[in-house]
Order: C-alpha cells, then structure tokens, then sequence
C-alpha cells in the first residue's frame, strides 16, 4: 500500500498536471472526457474499455479508498481507459538466442542527427546546463546524453494516452515476461500516482500523452518520479518537463542526485584481461552491481588503466556484447550504476554517455 502524497509531492503533481492541460476550476471535478480515439489504436479497430474487466474496477475502488478519492471519478476514468493491443508485444525481451550487440544499439543513439540536434539543446540551454551541473554536480554531457537518447531533445516524447498506456500495463502486462508479477505491479503503482495527482488537481487524466510506458516529457519520467524528482528549474511557479527543457534538465540532474550520483567521479575506466588469472564468471556474477575493489578485481584478472587503478570505490565488470565478436568490456563505477537506475540497462547507459561525450566534442569542434 502507498503513502498518500505529501504536501511537497502533491504540489509538484499539481504543477506537473498544470504543464499537461489547463486545469478546471478549484470548485469543480473535472469529469475525464469520454473515450476517443487512442493515437495507439487503429481506427477499424473498436475500442476495447476496462470498464469491461471486473478486476480492473475493483482496482479503481480500491485505489479511491487508500487515496481518498471520489469512487466514482476514478472507476470511470479506469473505465474509460482502452487497452492497446501493440503494447503488451512492445514489453516482451527479444526471443532467447538472439545475440545483443552494443555497436548496433550504439549506432541507433551515437549518429549524426542526435549530435547535430544535441549540439543545438546545448547552444540554447548552456545557462541551464551549467547551473545544474554547478548545483547537482551532474555533468551537462550526461543531462544532454539522457535527453537525447530519450526524446531526441524534445522531438519524439510519444504520443499514447498516458492513461491507456498505463491501463493497459497495469491489468495486461504480458505473462510470458520473465519478471511479469513485478512488472505488473509496478505499473499499477505508477497508475496509482498518475490518477492521483490528476483527481487531486481537478485535470482529465486522458490528456497527457507520452510513450508506451507511460513516461512523460523530454526527459521521459514516469509518474511516480516525476512527483519525487522534477523540480521547477526556470523559477516560472510550475514544473513542465513537456514545454519548459530548463525545467528538464534540472529534473534530469535532481533524479540522479537522489540516485546516488558523486559529483566528480568517473562513469567508467578502461579494463583488459590477464588470461593467467581470469576468473571472468566471478567477475560477471553481480552484474553491473558495483562490487569489487581495485585490488580485487585486479586480482581476478581484470587488469585497470592507470585512472582506474586510483579510483577508491567499489566497480563492476560491464559486459557489451557485439553480436558474434568478441565482447566489449569497461569497469563501471557507482555513477555508471546511477545512469542505470534511468534504465537498467548497461547498453542504455553507455549510449547515454558516448552520446553526451560526442555532442560535447561536437560543440567544442564548432
């Protein structure tokens, strides 16, 4: 059972509905309007309404009652919701046997319309670039990263109803996922956030679009991390991380601060293999988990370059596979594992990261 909203978090959710849609009077609860078309559904398709499914019902009622919300707003915004049938399929893993490659997925992030696009968010928001790494102590490369490996600076940040979007996760996350029971549950919490912060700020929750999951803005937050971590950056009285990129990147800044980022270390070091002494499955054990010390990791064959062999904290082995050649491999430190908490994945944070350094390089070569 969640905690209901503190004032803090509930203001932030009113701002972040605000950045949305216009609200509707203090006075008056806004009825969600009725269901339309997704932009995820094919119109010879009739819209299929959880207003069908029992479970999802008895979710809403119970919902209204840990929240104290109005029963009835919030089964009929629940209701009102349509599955979407590409979404389920969008979540499944690839099937087993096929072969990750990070130079493919880096081709897909790290290429010349992302740095050219990158260099331009940076040119217009530098002020807000440097106030946030000033304040945060997050590099602006690794905000200007994230921003465009999520959205392209803004130019793709979805277009499904959040509401259906999340809907459709919370009551039909797929069952052939590996982790579908904790998959499932974490959407019905950030379902639970959403429609709360909407009820409570008197907007239409069918409003606000964004991508398959639910996430939301440039910098593609989800519901729940939008109420803890965006903050109003640009001093306008509201949080838009839709319309506002200042407000984006110190949201972007503040959520790895509250994940653990250091100020001044490195994301990663170089690593090459002494064969004599390898022990590469207990190097691989904890995942990208940083574990080891220097002198350990050293110690099971994996031999550091000369900045890794100073650094202090713990490390993890990260592994990039390339298809059919030989992997690639770098020792994460903490605030590699802290790019993962946006999305766990060694792949994403290592696109984040080349992709930040290659608009930086970029803007200085101008």
């Amino acid at each position: 059972m969640l905690n209901p909203l503190s004032r803090t978090a509930l203001a932030i959710a009113i701002t972040l509905v605000a950045s949305i849609s216009t609200p509707a009077s203090a006075n008056t609860q806004k009825t969600p309007k009725p269901a339309g078309k997704s932009s995820a559904a094919p119109a010879s398709q009739p819209a299929v309404l959880y207003a069908t499914r029992p479970e999802a019902l008895q979710f809403a009622d119970d919902l209204a009652a840990r929240r104290d919300l109005d029963r009835e707003w919030v089964r009929q915004a629940i209701g009102q919701a349509q599955f979407l049938t590409q979404v389920p399929r969008l979540m499944l893993p690839p099937a087993k046997g096929t072969a990750k490659n990070w130079r493919v997925y880096r081709s897909r992030f790290v290429e010349p319309i992302r740095i050219r696009a990158g260099v331009r968010f940076w040119q217009q928001n530098e002020a807000a670039l440097a106030r946030a790494e000033r304040e945060y102590g997050v590099p602006a490369e690794i905000i200007v990263g994230i921003i465009g490996v999520e959205t392209i600076y803004g130019q793709q940040m979805g277009n499904f109803r959040v509401m259906d979007a999340l809907a459709t996760l919370a009551f039909d996350f797929p069952s052939a996922h590996p982790r579908a029971k904790e998959r499932t549950e974490f959407f019905r919490r950030e379902l639970e956030q959403f429609l709360s912060f909407t009820n409570r700020s008197n907007t239409d929750p069918f409003e606000a679009r964004g991508s398959y999951a639910g996430a939301m803005g440039l910098g593609q937050f989800m519901p729940s991390s939008w109420v803890r971590y965006a903050i109003d950056f640009d001093g306008d009285g509201r949080v838009d991380l839709f319309n506002s990129p200042t407000d984006a990147i110190g949201s972007v800044a503040n959520y790895f601060r509250g994940h653990g980022w250091t100020p001044g270390m490195p994301t990663h070091f170089g690593v090459q293999f002494d064969a004599a002494r390898l022990q590469l499955d207990d190097l691989m054990a904890p995942d990208i988990l940083p574990t080891f010390s220097v002198a350990s990791m050293q110690a099971k064959g994996a031999v550091l370059d000369a900045a890794g062999v100073q650094h202090t904290g713990p490390l993890a082995l990260i592994e990039l596979q390339n298809g059919g050649d030989a992997a690639s491999y770098v020792a994460g430190t903490e605030n590699f594992y802290a790019i993962t908490r946006y999305n766990w994945s060694s792949y994403y944070a290592m696109a984040v990261i080349e992709l930040g350094r290659e608009v930086s390089a970029a803007r200085a070569g101008q």
